[in-house]
């Protein structure tokens, strides 16, 4: 594993107990960064295995991130890093039998969630001039899913977030960028169907499902010194689905 250099960066994860986030953590610890890691439950129990903090936040509640916020500032002076990456799938349905509750809630959690927590930390990150925003958006953003209306709509959401604020932003010291990956096998897994699984295999040239250390390794470079010259861009990392 090649090391990035986050030697004294505060870096907060949503999401960050599990999954693609917990990778991630990870890879900011051994890359020297101090973590804030904000999810709904469990943070403090895995911020014990890294370097860093739990925080008990949820993203879908403005309240509760702002919270978070200032409890990270408090405990850590600053934020250098924010990685977005508290997600749901929700329900696999056609449009006109999805849910409206559950629609609600994905695009609450995957969308809102995430213009809440880019909100609440760019005052820190403008203060300094510095800082780098990772949002974990979706190659079902760039192509839609069937009877994944909800969750291509919220990431497609996250997409076209990232490149405004990386517009916004672009004459200041902080990028903002996502990553764009085909499905991860992690525990959202649990949330769709066989088939839906079977239909996102087959859509992916290398045949297999990303590793959430893949995800890692593309996220910590992004959230790095060195990333200076890129921002408001989706970084593809789909095995070859969708290479735009």
């Amino acid at each position: 594993m090649n090391k990035i250099d986050l030697e004294g960066r505060i870096a907060v994860v949503t999401g960050g107990t599990r999954g693609i986030g917990y990778a991630i953590a990870e890879r900011f610890a051994a890359s020297g960064a101090k973590l804030a890691l904000w999810d709904l439950d469990g943070a403090e129990n895995s911020a014990r295995t890294l370097t860093g903090a739990g925080f008990a936040v949820d993203v879908s509640d403005e309240k509760s991130v702002t919270a978070a916020r200032d409890a990270t500032l408090a405990r850590f002076d600053k934020i250098d890093i924010l990685v977005n990456s508290a997600g749901i799938t929700g329900p696999n349905a056609t449009v006109e039998d999805y849910p409206v509750e559950a629609w609600r809630q994905v695009i609450d959690v995957n969308l809102n969630g995430t213009f809440f927590c880019c909100r609440a930390v760019l005052p820190s990150m403008r203060g300094q001039d510095y800082g780098r925003i990772v949002n974990i958006a979706s190659v079902a953003g760039k192509e839609g899913n069937p009877n994944a209306g909800a969750y291509s709509t919220s990431k497609a959401g996250v997409i076209a977030l990232t490149k405004s604020l990386g517009k916004e932003l672009v004459q200041t010291g902080i990028r903002v960028n996502c990553v764009t990956p085909a499905a991860v096998h992690t525990t959202l897994f649990d949330q769709m169907t066989p088939q839906h699984i079977e239909f996102m295999l087959s859509k992916i040239p290398m045949g297999r499902f990303g590793k959430v250390e893949e995800i890692a390794a593309m996220v910590a470079w992004l959230a790095s010194e060195e990333c200076s010259f890129s921002t408001g861009a989706a970084f593809d990392i789909s095995g070859g689905r969708a290479t735009y």
